[in-house]
């Protein structure tokens, strides 16, 4: 499939996205608004730089990366497009009305070139693999320098673009620069035909997560509230529909060897909330919703988060992590959060996104892969029971971090060049 047939294919699909639209505004209101940006209506300032960052994980990795080009080069005007509401939350919370913000267009053609002609970017910088052919195309017929930053490519999307060559080819040679999280993903977009002094390996940004000193004091006093700080305490981050079962019967378990247990249970979207909180009142556990400010006692089993941007904190108020998207076939989600806080960590079998760094984290000892409700209850409860054992894994998960810190300053390197040039 070349980009044309690509073009023609996504005209076709184009009241399936409406319908998507529809079904994802029906189960969230966040989803509700701002549809015209979704296509490409919204009317936007002509900018220097263009940073595309997904969604809320690639977000909270690019954050310190564009503020510190905002120190760099204070003249610069940045637009941040993000794809999803979360994202598009952090993006808010971090930069204000320091930049201009808007969803990335859907990548059909008109939406593409009108997106690219409003904004007719210098530079563009696309976080992780978030690779669209239109996009590209009418960014480099604008002139603009394209870098793909904190890039990471598992070998199952690499076979992906193999497959499908004559569209993605193309794609790949037009990106001036690739600052790759490791030398496996390197490996792969040099062997996909991307010159080779294109490439360059800064490891990943997700290793320089900042935990400040307010959020830890905001996480200490948050257990405190919810009489904790004396109880075992495990959180439950991003989770989807099909690991919601699992994770209650996990805690029903630990609740066995530890009555007064609590877990955090924090589903990945919005949408799934109140699909999460029917689930845990369908066992029969006591709930409180964070979202209701429900009042945390000494009978509440499980709190569920269900708030925005507040995993980080969640995570410094617990001693346990499980990360989620990972017991279901996904892909897994950033396990180095809970990681820098200093938690040992959790993850089901299905973590092809975050594969180096999973290993990492496990063959350091900070890290635990589980397959079921029961292998991550006996886990839980392991952790609990031995002291020594919870201490080590715990310093193991936060050295991973701190050892493997320094990609926002080689990747700061890779973009300082990329302007210049």
């Amino acid at each position: 499939m070349n980009r044309t047939l690509y073009s023609i294919v996504l005209y076709l699909i184009t009241p399936l996205l409406l319908v998507y639209l529809a079904m994802r505004a029906f189960k969230s209101k966040d989803y509700r608004g701002r549809w015209n940006e979704r296509f490409g209506f919204k009317s936007l300032k002509q900018t220097d730089l263009l940073v595309h960052s997904v969604s809320m994980g690639e977000t909270l990795a690019a954050i310190p990366l564009i503020k510190q080009i905002q120190q760099q080069y204070p003249k610069l005007s940045i637009t941040i497009t993000t794809t999803s509401p979360t994202g598009s939350a952090e993006v808010v919370r971090a930069f204000g009305t320091s930049v201009q913000h808007c969803y990335l267009p859907f990548d059909l053609m008109w939406c593409a070139l009108r997106f690219v002609k409003q904004l007719t970017p210098k530079y563009c910088i696309i976080m992780e693999t978030e690779l669209w052919p239109n996009l590209i195309h009418y960014l480099k017929q604008a002139d603009a320098k394209v870098l793909l930053a904190n890039a990471r490519l598992s070998q199952k999307s690499a076979d992906s673009y193999r497959k499908h060559q004559k569209l993605t080819a193309p794609m790949l040679k037009q990106l001036d620069g690739i600052a790759a999280q490791s030398l496996q993903a390197a490996e792969r977009f040099i062997a996909l035909g991307v010159a080779s002094e294109r490439v360059t390996v800064c490891g990943s940004l997700k290793f320089d997560i900042s935990i400040d000193q307010q959020r830890i004091e905001t996480a200490k006093a948050l257990r405190a509230q919810w009489q904790a700080t004396d109880k075992p305490v495990w959180v439950a981050g991003s989770v989807h529909p099909g690991e919601f079962d699992l994770l209650i019967q996990a805690h029903q378990q630990l609740l066995v060897s530890y009555p007064d247990a609590l877990m955090v249970m924090v589903p990945r979207h919005p949408e799934q909330f109140d699909a999460a909180a029917q689930a845990i009142k369908s066992a029969g556990l006591s709930l409180a919703r964070r979202s209701k400010s429900d009042a945390v006692s000494g009978d509440t089993q499980v709190v569920l988060g269900d708030t925005m941007g507040e995993l980080l904190t969640f995570y410094g108020a617990a001693d346990q992590a499980f990360v989620g998207g990972s017991l279901i076939v996904h892909g897994g989600h950033n396990p180095l959060e809970p990681a820098a806080m200093g938690l040992p960590v959790m993850m089901g079998p299905n973590y092809r996104d975050f594969i180096e760094i999973t290993g990492l984290l496990e063959s350091a000892g900070g890290l635990q892969v589980v397959d079921s409700a029961q292998a991550l209850a006996q886990n839980l409860i392991r952790l609990f029971d031995d002291k020594l054992a919870y201490r080590q894994a715990s310093e193991a998960a936060k050295a991973v971090v701190e050892q493997n810190r320094g990609s926002l300053v080689k990747q700061l390197a890779v973009v300082a060049s990329f302007i210049k040039s």
